[in-house]
């Protein structure tokens, strides 16, 4: 029997048990007869499968982008799937999915040896950590909550509300993926003034000069401090990648980079974390300088500075509240007991 002569519902059962969206459309395009059988009634419901393979847990997704101020984060909601979630559904997967290729250069930082792709199942843990991630910045991390207000019982509660509908182990690896996005943010991002003065020393090992870090100002030191104009193109200062940060000239001052010493830089962390993993991911793609950075963190308004995360302090009051300690959690997700990608696998 030729393939294309099945009944429908056989075939239909075949597009429904594709890897991911773009299979299905490929399998589509190759007759009539499949084409006929993918633009039936049952379309939206192979997408919507197609895109769970790929993307999901799906559910995890609708409850991110349904969310709102008009209902508590913590209830779950059953949302009939249409076109137009559909297409915001593969824009947050496709998110996920750039955070499944940095994260072994996060996870395995120092311990080459051990570093590896992630299994299907470990990225199935990650895109899911990021959603819940993403669903509690997208639900307290807003203008709506500005310091005052994180420690007051009633708002903590609520916060701690969402976190309760998670059993302990993808806790867990929500921790991980935040210590990993925690990692990106202070390394990559807004990287400290001992960071910056690492990455320089490591650039340009031969290079006489040395950055100049501003304790206690803000804006970069006049332009009479820096090196002539020039004087790099005749150095090791020749690679135009890093220009933007790291090369000194009359205009650029490596050392204006870092966002601070270690107590500073720290509080700094706390603030830059209410970001949600898109709004990072932007970062990370295109504000390559701390005043790139800093014009889009004025943006998000006056409620943003000095008002740090919340998820730490909210799951730590969760696994307390469990009866387990939060810093012994964070030791078991560092040594891979717990959380997305463990010794085991």
């Amino acid at each position: 029997m030729y393939f294309d002569s099945l009944p429908n519902e056989i075939l239909t059962h075949v597009f429904l048990s594709l890897p991911n969206i773009a299979s299905a459309i490929a399998l589509s395009s190759t007759c009539h007869r499949f084409n006929s059988a993918y633009k039936s009634s049952k379309k939206l419901v192979i997408l919507q499968e197609a895109a769970d393979a790929e993307f999901g847990p799906i559910d995890d997704i609708v409850q991110l982008l349904t969310q709102n101020a008009s209902q508590p984060a913590h209830i779950r909601r059953d949302v009939p799937m249409s076109e137009a979630l559909l297409h915001q559904v593969v824009k947050v997967g496709r998110i996920a999915q750039r955070y499944e290729e940095m994260y072994p250069f996060k996870k395995w930082k120092t311990d080459f040896a051990n570093r590896r792709l992630l299994s299907n199942e470990e990225r199935l843990r990650l895109r899911r950590a990021i959603y819940r991630l993403w669903l509690f910045d997208k639900a307290f991390h807003t203008s709506a909550h500005v310091r005052t207000c994180r420690g007051i019982p009633e708002v903590v509660r609520e916060r701690a509300a969402l976190l309760h509908n998670f059993p302990s182990a993808e806790l867990a690896e929500m921790l991980d993926v935040h210590i990993a996005l925690r990692d990106l943010v202070s390394n990559n991002i807004c990287p400290s003034n001992g960071r910056i003065r690492q990455k320089y020393q490591k650039r340009f090992a031969d290079s006489n000069h040395q950055p100049l870090f501003n304790i206690h100002l803000n804006y970069p030191p006049a332009p009479s401090s820096f090196v002539p104009d020039g004087w790099f193109h005749n150095s090791s200062f020749g690679s135009a990648k890093y220009q933007s940060r790291l090369a000194p000239s009359r205009w650029n001052e490596p050392g204006a980079e870092g966002w601070g010493d270690d107590i500073s830089h720290y509080y700094v962390i706390e603030d830059m974390m209410k970001l949600d993993p898109e709004q990072i991911l932007y970062l990370k793609d295109h504000c390559p300088t701390k005043a790139q950075v800093e014009m889009h963190l004025r943006g998000l308004g006056d409620w943003f500075v000095n008002n740090g995360e919340t998820f730490s302090e909210t799951l730590a009051f969760v696994v307390k509240q469990r009866g387990s300690d939060a810093e012994e959690l964070k030791a078991a997700v560092e040594d891979g007991e717990v959380g997305v990608a463990l010794v085991d696998d």
